[in-house]
């Protein structure tokens, strides 16, 4: 159980965090770390991903709709651009899904710590600065391959450790392919739908076992994550197109060396 303002807070940092290249794991460990709170537990996390998965279908709500009936369009024969990039979406998603299925357990208890954490936050900076700076980045999502997006896909893999950020590895991998900014993070965002759905979903077997839910406390987080990651979004995008993501990656670094202060 945690107090209302508890919830407020983290669910703020997880609606910002979760689509910035900047893991979102590493900001909510630190409350814990500083505050020495309590988990908030797994229905709170499983709300707190749902309102971040309403904002990004929301924002991207004719895209999506386009996505839905280009898949089923394809499923007859009729393929088009929208249906095409459905079923990559498909692709980028299984390898994250087999490494969840196969890794989890050993990466709950096994890398889920502040060290942990730490040094993939600085790792994941210096990969995307070198992203960053990557020549001939003119690639649209039109020019995906199928071989670009399960490089991308099994980049996406990796963020089942701890602090290497989701968001931001994928990013990183479509700036090394070539995309342009806004191409890598729409990309990036597009591929959350699934990878956040199919989440929510396996950690919602786990609440039937429940009888009795803080409800107040689960509102809280669903409507806060879902305005802030909306907003977090919108802004996101024309920030990089404008300045990059060098911001990011000093923000990043700054962060591995606070938690290594704190864990050493």
């Amino acid at each position: 159980m945690i107090d209302w303002w508890q919830a407020f807070l983290l669910a703020l940092i997880q609606g910002l965090t979760e689509f910035l290249p900047i893991s979102s794991s590493a900001h909510l460990i630190l409350p814990s770390e500083i505050l020495d709170w309590d988990d908030q537990g797994l229905a709170f996390d499983v709300a707190v991903h749902l309102g971040s998965l309403m904002a990004v279908i929301w924002y991207f709500r004719q895209k999506v709709g386009s996505l839905v009936v280009g898949g089923m369009q394809s499923l007859g024969g009729n393929w088009t651009e929208s249906g095409r990039l459905a079923w990559m979406l498909v692709l980028a998603t299984i390898p994250a899904a087999l490494a969840g299925l196969i890794l989890g357990d050993f990466i709950e208890e096994n890398l889920r710590s502040a060290r942990v954490i730490a040094a993939t936050t600085v790792m994941g900076a210096l990969l995307l600065a070198l992203a960053d700076k990557t020549q001939h980045r003119d690639r649209g999502l039109e020019d995906l391959t199928w071989l670009f997006v399960l490089i991308i896909g099994l980049a996406q893999a990796t963020a089942l450790i701890p602090g290497t950020s989701r968001s931001g590895i994928t990013m990183t991998m479509a700036l090394l392919l070539g995309l342009r900014r806004t191409s890598a993070a729409e990309f990036s965002f597009l591929m959350a739908i699934p990878v956040i759905l199919l989440s929510a979903m396996w950690k919602s077997l786990d609440l039937f076992a429940m009888q009795q839910f803080p409800w107040d406390t689960l509102l809280i987080g669903i409507s806060v994550s879902a305005i802030s990651a909306y907003l977090c979004i919108k802004y996101f995008l024309k920030l990089i197109e404008r300045v990059g993501f060098m911001p990011f990656v000093i923000y990043r670094l700054l962060l591995g060396a606070i938690l290594l202060v704190l864990v050493v």
